[in-house]
């Protein structure tokens, strides 16, 4: 166990949920259905809503939605606890997720395949040019100046953001668009807002912050035509900002105010005194805790997506009552750690699997209640996984790929699109590449290599300490 009272866990589950992200986009479209989004199964890997099921990759979102929530208590419970007033912490949420809206269009705005078709040197260049214009915007330069002039120049930075995107010329004859934007970043800002606003006012009182849950399923559940003419239904359909907001999104504090709940009681270990010893019955039980947080996982994805749903509910059941054994009797702060993070994804995970009927059966598109309850409930288990291999055993070496991409994400999120597709087209080496890695489970080893060198990418800028905070 590591002498260092420092919790990895969070970036590293938030690590693994972008770089499986960029993987998921970075392979070629011939390989088998579970490779891919449940509901866009090869070979057209067209949008199959009447498809149920879930896949790895529709894991990857709500894991890293849940660790944006695990991590408010850090971010924001922190400055609380130290007197930060509420009003300005509130102002604070709001501006950041205005920013990362004015991230998720300007990103859009200036990939390459959005600035000409085909594409061609100038596109590259530019998207080049805005990945370099995104760091002024959103890290603090580490060069010693006035505040004023950090100030100036992050203001002139977005001043530049807002020249390209009203003059750069773009594919098809297409104009600059508010609504053209990056739909995951885009739910992320409203997350910020929302998600940031809900913990903060409900801070000391978790029940309250639970409680804001199911009547925010009462708007969904009645937001369907049958309900047309109900105050339910107007609200729903609200939005004075379309291009920025819609009540649809909301259903994503079903991921993140359970992820608050864990960042909380990881914080709760964090600032407990480490007085624990591991002791050899000790490990065998939490590595025996870190195997069956996987093994929940792969059970529960092979089940879902192959539709043995009995079978599915019968191993978890087994699984979570072994579980139960290995942590009912918690004695060091670790295992108390993980005995609230099990009994809450245990929880989640089996509300899940009870609604999995519900809307025709589990999915993330549309998406299901038993997609939100199941995908939070494995998250709590992957998060208790990650305390166990970060924390507990100190495996920092091994997993320092995860933690440093969880600490830069959005560079991470980024890198294949803004860096690595453009140099690669403007050295003639994509298209041979693409050609190489086109047939088969070749086409896996495509996503791994534009995978890897995302990684490299982020975990170089956070080890030079270059944030963007987004």
């Amino acid at each position: 166990m590591s002498a260092q009272k420092r919790s990895n866990a969070i970036d590293a589950l938030r690590g693994y949920a972008i770089l499986t992200m960029v993987l998921s986009g970075a392979v070629a479209d011939t390989l088998p259905a579970w490779m891919y989004h449940a509901q866009t199964p090869p070979p057209d890997h067209l949008f199959r809503p009447d498809i149920f099921g879930i896949s790895w990759v529709d894991l990857v979102f709500p894991f890293f939605l849940f660790s944006m929530g695990a991590a408010m208590p850090f971010s924001l419970g922190s400055k609380a606890e130290k007197g930060v007033p509420l009003r300005k912490l509130l102002f604070d949420s709001l501006v950041r997720g205005l920013q990362l809206a004015f991230f998720a269009i300007f990103i859009q705005h200036m990939y390459s395949f959005s600035l000409s078709n085909p594409q061609d040197y100038r596109a590259w260049f530019t998207t080049l040019s805005a990945f370099a214009l995104l760091f002024p915007m959103f890290m603090r330069l580490p060069w010693q100046m006035p505040a004023w002039v950090h100030h100036a120049i992050k203001v002139g930075a977005y001043l530049i953001a807002v020249i390209m995107l009203a003059t750069v010329t773009y594919a098809d004859g297409k104009h600059f668009d508010l609504n053209y934007s990056n739909i995951i970043i885009l739910l992320l800002a409203n997350m910020a807002m929302f998600g940031s606003a809900i913990y903060l006012l409900t801070r000391t009182r978790p029940w309250l912050r639970v409680a804001v849950l199911p009547f925010i399923m009462a708007i969904l559940l009645c937001s369907t035509d049958a309900f047309n003419g109900s105050w339910q239904k107007a609200l729903f359909d609200f939005s004075p900002f379309p291009w920025l907001y819609k009540f649809n999104f909301l259903k994503y504090l079903f991921i993140v105010i359970p992820g608050t709940i864990a960042g909380e009681y990881v914080r709760e270990w964090f600032i407990r005194p480490a007085t624990d010893e591991a002791r050899g019955k000790e490990k065998r039980t939490a590595a025996l805790l870190a195997v069956l947080g996987v093994v929940l996982i792969v059970i529960n994805l092979y089940g879902l997506f192959s539709r043995h749903l009995v079978f599915n509910l019968g191993a978890t059941t087994v699984l979570l009552a072994v579980g139960w054994l290995l942590v009912r009797r918690a004695e060091s702060s670790f295992f108390l750690l993980w005995r609230k993070l099990f009994r809450a994804g245990a929880l989640l995970l089996l509300l899940g699997l009870f609604f999995e009927a519900f809307e025709g059966g589990i999915r993330k598109d549309y998406a299901t209640f038993s997609y939100f309850f199941v995908t939070s409930g494995l998250a709590f288990m992957a998060l208790m996984s990650f305390s166990v291999l970060c924390d507990y055993f100190g495996w920092h070496k091994a997993t320092s790929f995860l933690t440093l991409s969880g600490q830069n994400p959005m560079i991470a999120y980024v890198g294949a699109d803004m860096v690595i597709y453009p140099l690669f087209n403007i050295l003639g080496l994509l298209p041979l590449f693409f050609k190489f890695c086109a047939d088969g489970w070749w086409g896996l080893l495509q996503g791994v290599v534009i995978t890897a060198l995302v990684t490299m990418i982020a975990m170089f800028f956070s080890k030079i300490k270059w944030f963007w905070r987004t």
